[in-house]
């Protein structure tokens, strides 16, 4: 039986961000950055219009620093930038206002936290091709609010009623909410966005160890996975807790850096363990929403 939402209550409500050129860090030394190993490496990092990087393609092999697939959104203003990475919600509608790409429509994917606060949109590889830093995008932020009938323990996160029905999130034989992932992440490769607020923003699968990762199933993510996080608490920062369970997309991509690596954007979390994590092949964006 598929797990009952209050999402007939939940307003839309817009937010905007403008396209965001793709930043250096400012201190000296840079433009060059570690990693995990000490070299130093200069690559595209996150923001601006990826051109060739979307949803569905590999998580791993591109020559970027956690590169965001398709668009990147912010406002320059904080609280106002707050407001729009809070309240995006993956799945949300984006349309573009201004430009040559005007009207064309896109769907959140994914946010990112510390350093960059941006969120991360979808559109056709054909819709880039007519957009400009600069350009701004309306998103129908809805989803924030919603929870379960059944399952008041779980939490949901930055997650639109559209992607809750397109999981097919049931209840099992013990009372649990059973979601279908194509993997569980454990929280030993859990790094950046330890401690942060949960809220927007997102969490760092580390890759520095290769072999823990093709151990644990995870060498073969693609950007718009679906997956578990395993013994890890986001109800209100991220962190370990024993039988916890979170579920997240994969919003970024790897990086050479020590702690991080693909980007997950978490969607729903339960302190308890009242999530039952569904292993499946193929649980992704682009098959669920796209």
């Amino acid at each position: 039986m598929s797990a009952k939402n209050n999402a007939h209550q939940v307003i839309s409500v817009s937010v905007q961000g403008v396209i965001t050129p793709p930043r250096m860090p400012p201190l000296p030394a840079m433009p060059y950055a570690l990693a995990a190993d000490g070299s130093p490496f200069l690559l595209p990092a996150y923001g601006s219009i990826v051109y060739n990087v979307s949803v569905g393609d590999s998580a791993y092999g591109w020559l970027a620093d956690c590169v965001h697939p398709g668009v990147s959104v912010k406002l320059e203003d904080a609280t106002g930038n707050r407001g729009l990475n809070v309240l995006s919600c993956v799945g949300n509608t984006a349309i573009v206002m201004t430009g040559n790409a005007q009207r064309a429509r896109g769907m959140v994917t994914g946010k990112t936290g510390r350093f960059s606060e941006h969120v991360i949109i979808h559109f056709e590889p054909e819709t880039r091709e007519q957009m400009a830093i600069g350009d701004k995008i309306v998103i129908k932020a809805k989803g924030v609010g919603m929870s379960f009938d059944d399952h008041p323990d779980v939490m949901l996160k930055g997650c639109s009623p559209e992607l809750v029905e397109a999981l097919e999130a049931t209840t099992n034989s013990e009372g649990k909410l059973a979601v279908p992932v194509v993997a569980s992440v454990p929280p030993h490769l859990l790094g950046a966005g330890a401690g942060l607020v949960s809220d927007g923003g997102s969490i760092h699968i580390q890759t520095a160890d290769r072999e823990a990762l093709k151990e644990a199933g995870l060498d073969g993510l693609r950007l718009g996975d679906v997956v578990a996080l395993t013994d890890y608490d986001s109800s209100w920062n991220h962190g370990y807790l024993r039988n916890a369970v979170g579920i997240g997309v994969i919003a970024q991509g790897d990086s050479p850096r020590a702690g991080y690596g693909p980007g997950i954007t978490l969607i729903m979390t339960s302190a308890g363990g009242n999530i039952a994590p569904m292993l499946t092949p193929g649980v992704n964006l682009k098959d669920l929403l796209l």
